[in-house]
């Protein structure tokens, strides 16, 4: 094939042109994203009850709802939470692969079977299920220039005029406002009802009953009364609109004529739908539209469609209004993504520095040039092709490519050079005889390669979306490098080359410096004659190296045994080393904000939470590191109500923050040890997890289970236990509860027997304290085109105190005033604020992080063995990023196992030898140990990148072992001993495996000294392979010899059959 396109130059450029411009148009319309959709998917279910504690929504509707899910198809794993504000969530989490759409059908079929036992207050205020990860990708801040508009002004302002029209934009899969629509607040007084013998129950029927829109019909409607010659709809009174129009709603009227209205019991104004959440921005009021990513949705699309709507909608905003994004987390994104491919740009320079040293040629060092660009365009064709998409997994997979990509050409280059030096052909004769030694080299080799990654392209999970990125991609460019190998490179060869450019390698000096002409071409003379000085004296320079190696080499070979135990010894280091390697999922990244969570006593108001934030609020906004502050009050990940409060810290750019000083791990730590000191409050300052859709947090988050009903006081001092021992741990740290503590609760209990004696049902005296004290929804009212609700409750200062309860008198069914005193008591008591469930178990979370200089696998691994010690019935699971990770942990020995087994079966089909393949083999520890050396030494983790990292080396091993192992092959074939033939393959292979070794570890320096966003994932994929290379090129020159003697002479068995000449080199 290759004689064909050195006969046909024009013709292989065709192709390469080809190759080059499917792989622009695909770079154009591939999508740009951090991370692929590698969380599982996830739906969310929000059900609320107005006025329900946290224990009654829980048995009343989420264990209901959970039963009935429980067997959804595809369903991993659910979580639930019962606030004591009325509302629950229920999160269903599925298998990676589950096509989430089918599943909400799903999900929506089973709820709409058991909506009806669910009580009809949450009924009637309906059950969500929205598709969209718990995060937020960024917060569309609302507010006013003269400061004129309240937080409630803003909030209707968002919910009439763009919450709506962010949720139309492709890709947003929900839309959160921190603040709340305008409704019809109805204020009830107490004691002006009892004065007029009303209930809040007839308050309540007066309003639905007037105001309502009905169908009234039409006169001469068919069938006509004959003589009828018109036609017309009847139309009656519409809802009400106004304030006035509610005051004046009719409670009851005597026969003398007295009426008593509304506004006479009520105070009547508009308000807020709820006043649950409030945000400032810089301390300034705003209505925050928190926006969250669909499942499987591009965040940088997502973001840029959120950015152009709110620039078309902006200009409709009231005078006073205007908008900002003040959160926003897709700029780490963009960055991280620019940065891998500046690194890209960075290795393909280093890498053609090494070839040109080497080549001594340009028209060499052009060659593989042109290549490599082709093959990674090739490799962005492939990756349109299966679906997948830019991002930061792709393009590390196309920084480790490289490296791979100029063994082939380089391969090629060095063999043709070869023989036009030591034969004198001409460049097409020296190409047509190389590429006839090495084309069955080149297509084996590949095919190594392509099976060393082969397996980690069908891992299940989230872990085997990750490993899928980088297999595909190196899978896609080696073989795109293998197919211009045999059609390009040859036939650049044929033409770029030139018998008086190639450069001899025995170092022979020129006799002397010429006379140079003036201009242009003299200094091009003086500069060629230089650099072949230069080039000459690095000749000598390796022409000595390489005799103190074929000395050293011969040593070894000649007692073998001593390798042999050498070898074995460094094999049982890398074991012992790897063994006590901590383990990981993903680094840690700066994302260029911080997200603080604040939590006052339970029971506390939202007065003594301010006065807990003005300190903490203070802190971040002294930092000149941090731009803006958000605040929203009643609201956490971890928690809502009163006494709960999260802030959101963006930081000035990465390149504005150089110091070690001000990365985000070191501004977290500074708070963290601010906040530490609070006794009003308790805040965490924490860091986002690497991949958002799995949590909220970076560190581990268990799940403690009481699996048998032991209940709660139980299942809580387990959790005690749990903390207890885990703060005394040296291996963790930040160790703290989600599950707030017991908060103050006023239990009423009534006396049934006695209220139904003094004439009360049963559901007036349940109506009257929860309209009272709760809040009751009315009906809907118009106003500027929307539909609002009405909402009836008791005014503030008549639901501040028990004796506000027990002072509440309603009327009986004779109509006389019974108040709550006589049939009730009150007493104080705590219960929980919030009741979490996992997988139908009651449970409670802990989380927490790695203490430094440890790894989150090690944080893991103490957790576990710390909850062996806890009560019988009481379990834990993993959660989020934490089970993700427990997931991958346990994949890795069966990942290399199958690359090794992949690439064995490869090799014994190329060589038709059984124990060839293991000569070549037995030189991947030597890669892992210098993987694991200089991951310990750099204090990194053996995570996924690592793990990535060890399979290339596989790859990379191998093939320099395949270098000299068919070399000598060849060489027994024409009669040496096994001896001398390996001892010739090892001298004369030496050149070009340093030089592909070393090019890729000079590819591998941009990643390893990576500064910015996304450094800590670039630092974990070069300086595992970057050592692993190392090691492979240093040990295994030396081992890789002695391992095929061994096999050769102490084991025998078939003689090997050779694959073809990888160059064709002589003895």
């Amino acid at each position: 094939m290759a004689r064909f396109f050195i006969d046909r130059p024009i013709f292989a450029w065709v192709i390469a042109l080809a190759i080059l411009l499917c792989g622009f148009i695909a770079l154009r319309a591939l999508p740009i994203e951090q991370y692929p959709e590698v969380a599982p998917p996830s739906l969310a279910i929000s059900v609320v009850y107005p006025g329900a504690d946290a224990a009654t929504l829980e048995q009343n509707v989420t264990q209901v709802i959970e039963q009935q899910l429980t067997g959804v198809e595809g369903f991993l794993y659910m979580a639930s939470s019962s606030l004591s504000n009325g509302t629950a969530s229920i999160t269903l989490t599925f298998e990676s692969g589950t096509d989430i759409d089918v599943a909400q059908t799903e999900v929506q079929n089973r709820l709409s079977t058991v909506e009806a036992r669910l009580p009809e207050e949450v009924r009637r205020q309906g059950i969500t299920v929205r598709q969209a990860n718990p995060g937020f990708l960024l917060i569309v801040a609302v507010t006013s220039e003269s400061g004129s508009l309240d937080s409630t002004d803003l909030g209707n302002v968002a919910s009439n005029q763009l919450i709506d029209e962010l949720r139309r934009v492709s890709g947003v899969g929900d839309v959160t406002l921190f603040g709340s629509a305008y409704a019809m607040r109805i204020w009830l007084d107490p004691e002006k009802l009892a004065s007029y013998n009303l209930s809040p129950t007839a308050v309540v029927a007066a309003i639905r009953e007037q105001n309502a829109q009905t169908a009234g019909g039409s006169i001469g409607a068919l069938p006509l009364q004959k003589g009828q010659e018109i036609t017309a709809t009847i139309t009656t009174e519409s809802r009400f609109q106004t304030e006035d129009q509610f005051r004046s709603i009719i409670l009851r009227t005597d026969r003398g004529g007295a009426t008593v209205r509304l506004a006479d019991v009520a105070r009547v104004e508009i308000g807020a739908q709820s006043y649950a959440t409030s945000t400032t921005l810089d301390g300034q009021p705003m209505a925050g539209m928190a926006v969250q990513l669909a499942t499987g949705a591009n965040a940088l699309a997502t973001a840029e469609g959120v950015k152009q709507r709110m620039d078309e909608l902006g200009a409709r905003l009231p005078q006073d209004v205007t908008w900002s994004i003040p959160y926003d987390t897709t700029p780490f994104v963009q960055i991280s993504v620019e940065e891998v491919a500046k690194t890209l740009i960075e290795a393909m320079v280093l890498v053609f520095l090494v070839m040109f040293l080497f080549l001594q040629n340009w028209r060499a060092t052009l060659i593989p040039t042109l290549v490599v660009p082709i093959a990674l365009a090739g490799a962005c064709f492939g990756l349109w092709l299966f679906g997948f998409s830019i991002n930061v997994l792709s393009l590390f997979g196309m920084v480790l490519a490289i490296g791979i990509l100029v063994d082939d050409a380089i391969v090629v280059i060095e063999n043709v050079e070869r023989i036009m030096r030591e034969e004198g052909l001409n460049a097409p004769a020296a190409t047509r005889k190389a590429m006839d030694q090495i084309t069955g080299a080149i297509i084996g080799i590949t095919l190594v390669l392509i099976a060393v990654f082969l397996p980690m392209a069908f891992f299940p999970g989230s872990t085997g979306g990750i490993y899928r990125q980088f297999s595909v991609t190196l899978a896609i460019s080696i073989f795109f490098s293998a197919v211009l190998a045999l059609s390009l490179t040859p036939a650049l060869c044929a033409t770029f080359l030139r018998s008086e450019d190639i450069q001899s390698h025995d170092g022979t000096e020129n006799e002397q410096e010429p006379d140079y002409k003036d201009g242009l071409p003299g200094y091009l003379e003086r500069l060629k004659y230089h650099s072949g000085h230069f080039f000459n004296r690095f000749n000598r320079w390796f022409g000595r190296m390489t005799d103190r190696y074929g000395r050293a080499n011969t040593k070894i070979l000649n007692r073998p045994m001593r390798g042999l135990v050498v070898f074995l010894a460094l094999a049982g280091v890398t074991v012992l080393l790897f063994a006590r390697l901590p383990g990981g999922f993903l680094p840690t990244e700066d994302q260029g904000y911080a997200i603080t969570v604040v939590q006052t006593p339970t029971g506390s108001t939202q007065e003594r939470l301010n006065e807990a934030i003005e300190p903490i609020e203070g802190f971040w906004s002294s930092l000149e590191e941090v731009e803006h502050v958000v605040v929203v009050r009643g609201f956490s990940f971890f928690g809502q109500g009163q006494n709960n409060a999260t802030m959101f810290s963006p930081f000035k750019d990465w390149s504005e923050r150089g110091d070690a000083d001000s990365s985000a791990e070191a501004l977290v730590g500074r708070a963290m040890g601010t906040f530490m000191s609070m006794d009003n409050a308790t805040a965490f300052a924490i860091q986002p997890p690497a991949i958002q859709s799995l949590g909220q947090a970076s560190g581990f988050t268990m799940k403690l289970q009481d699996r048998v009903g032991l209940g709660r006081e139980k299942l809580v001092a387990a959790r005690d236990q749990l903390l207890g021992m885990a703060m005394q741990s040296e291996i963790l740290e930040n160790i703290r509860p989600e599950d707030e503590p017991p908060a103050p609760q006023l239990h009423v209990a009534i006396d049934r027997v006695q209220a139904r004696a003094m004439g009360l049902s049963m559901n007036d005296v349940n109506n009257a304290l929860s309209i009272n004290f709760g809040s009751a929804y009315a009906n809907d009212f118009n106003r500027e085109g929307r539909v609002l609700q009405v909402l009836v409750q008791a005014d503030a200062p008549h639901r501040m105190t028990p004796e506000d309860v027990l002072s509440l008198r309603i009327p009986n069914a004779e109509g006389a005033l019974v108040p709550f005193s006589s049939f009730t008591t009150a007493e104080w008591t705590a219960g929980p604020p919030s009741l979490a469930r996992y997988n139908g178990y009651p449970a409670m979370t802990i989380s927490g992080t790695a203490a430094s200089g440890e790894s989150s696998g090690a944080a893991l691994k103490e957790m576990e063995q710390l909850a062996t010690e806890l009560p019988d019935g009481i379990g834990f699971e993993w959660t989020g990023i934490s089970y993700e990770e427990k997931q991958a942990g346990g994949q890795i020995g069966l990942l290399l196992g199958l690359s090794v087994l992949i690439v064995f079966l490869v090799l014994a089909a190329l060589y038709e030898s059984w124990s060839v393949p293991f000569s070549v083999l037995l030189v991947v520890p030597m890669g892992m140990l210098g993987a694991v050396v200089f991951t310990m030494l750099r204090g990194l983790s053996a995570d996924i990148y690592f793990n990535v990292g060890l399979i290339t080396i596989i790859g990379l091993a191998a093939k320099n072992a395949i270098l000299i192992v068919e070399f000598a092959i060849e060489e027994e074939a024409e009669g040496m001993t096994p001896l001398q033939a390996v001892t010739a393959a090892a001298r004369l292979r030496l050149r070009p495996i340093i030089m592909t070794s070393l090019a890729f570890i000079l590819g591998m320096v941009p990643l390893v000294i990576s500064s910015g966003a996304g450094a800590a994932s670039r630092i974990a994929v070069g300086t595992g392979v970057m050592g692993g290379m190392i090691a492979a090129t240093a040990i295994g020159i030396f081992i890789i010899p002695l391992l095929y003697l061994m096999i050769r002479t102490r084991i025998g068995g078939r003689k090997p059959t050779p694959a073809g000449h990888l160059d064709g080199e002589k003895l």
